[in-house]
């Protein structure tokens, strides 16, 4: 019977060379400390709170229990508990979006030197408002489910989708994200649909503008831009950009707050890897915008854009040349 190997002495860190290392600690605690004065980086060391951005996620998470009652709950819901479940998880979704949604409008009071807005009644006012815009969420985000369902035939059920489709947790937190940015709450719109993009790969800016029967199939690489218009019953597909052209560097306050991203009309439907940017780009209702095309101009109603059909080449391994030579030509 063999023994275990001997492990060497240097796997056994001695008693000196610990308290050596933390020692230092102290010192590189300090530094730290000291760069927080540098007012070219970015700190928030104030008695005033900022958003808990792992609040606002588990608001994210509750406030899902709402818009699609059962499907996410953590214990099961019957006729019997709906009432009980409804009323306890609506009471924790405002207590604390009320909290963030406080410490958001102060934050921006104490560092943008605003005057006082009564921050703390302001977010049990709006924190109850959108509990009460919920019922008009669901019945739009149903529409949502409903046209991911009719345009793929890969879903089984409408349960699949809501239970694990990417593109409708996207649009759900896009729509709750689109009303607090509508009531002006700052911060928390973004830090909720960049959860979302984080998790899904695809980026709703909470700005946009978008209709009922809204699909996103599969998703990933979307981005949708803050000043987009997406009419109803459009579908896109992954990779799809609806961006802004190119803006000088110095364009964040000359071009904040203006339309720079495209307007996508009724029953459009794009293929992956479209990219269509400009404010004044309006693509026309019922058309259809091919995959991997780039467009920067206006597509009239009822319009197909497709890319040229490339011309491929097919040779038999023996006949093609040896790859990485830098000779190919092809004829």
């Amino acid at each position: 019977m063999t023994s275990k190997a001997r492990k060497p002495d240097f796997c056994k860190p001695g008693e000196e060379a610990i308290v050596r290392s933390r020692a230092r600690l102290p010192e590189v605690a300090e530094a730290i400390i000291a760069s927080c004065a540098d007012a070219a980086c970015y700190t928030h060391v104030d008695y005033e709170p900022i958003p808990f951005r792992q609040a606002v996620v588990d608001t994210i998470e509750r406030l899902r229990e709402l818009l699609f009652p059962g499907y996410f709950s953590p214990h099961k819901i019957d006729p019997v508990t709906l009432r009980y479940s409804t009323g306890k998880t609506a009471a924790e979704v405002f207590d604390l979006l009320s909290e963030q949604i406080c410490h958001s409008i102060r934050h921006d009071c104490f560092r943008y030197d605003r005057p006082c807005e009564e921050c703390e009644p302001r977010g049990h006012e709006l924190a109850l408002r959108l509990l009460e815009e919920i019922p008009a969420i669901r019945r739009v985000l149903a529409t949502d489910v409903r046209a991911l369902y009719d345009g793929d035939p890969a879903a089984k059920s409408h349960d699949e989708i809501i239970f694990s489709y990417p593109g409708i947790f996207a649009i759900a937190v896009y729509r709750v994200a689109h009303r607090l940015y509508a009531m002006d709450v700052p911060l928390l719109p973004r830090i909720m649909s960049e959860h979302a993009h984080s998790i899904t790969g695809i980026d709703i800016h909470p700005g946009a503008e978008i209709g009922e029967r809204f699909a996103i199939d599969h998703g990933t690489g979307v981005v949708i831009g803050e000043t987009a218009r997406i009419g109803k019953n459009v579908r896109i597909y992954q990779g799809v950009t609806l961006g802004a052209l190119s803006l000088p560097r110095d364009a964040g306050e000359s071009f904040r707050g203006k339309k720079r991203h495209p307007t996508i009309e009724d029953d459009v439907i794009i293929y992956s890897g479209a990219t269509i940017l400009g404010g004044e780009t309006v693509i026309g209702a019922r058309s259809v915008i091919g995959g991997n095309v780039w467009i920067t101009e206006s597509v009239p109603p009822d319009t197909l854009v497709v890319m040229e059909t490339p011309r491929l080449i097919y040779k038999s391994k023996a006949e093609a040349p040896s790859a990485g030579t830098g000779k190919e030509k092809a004829e």
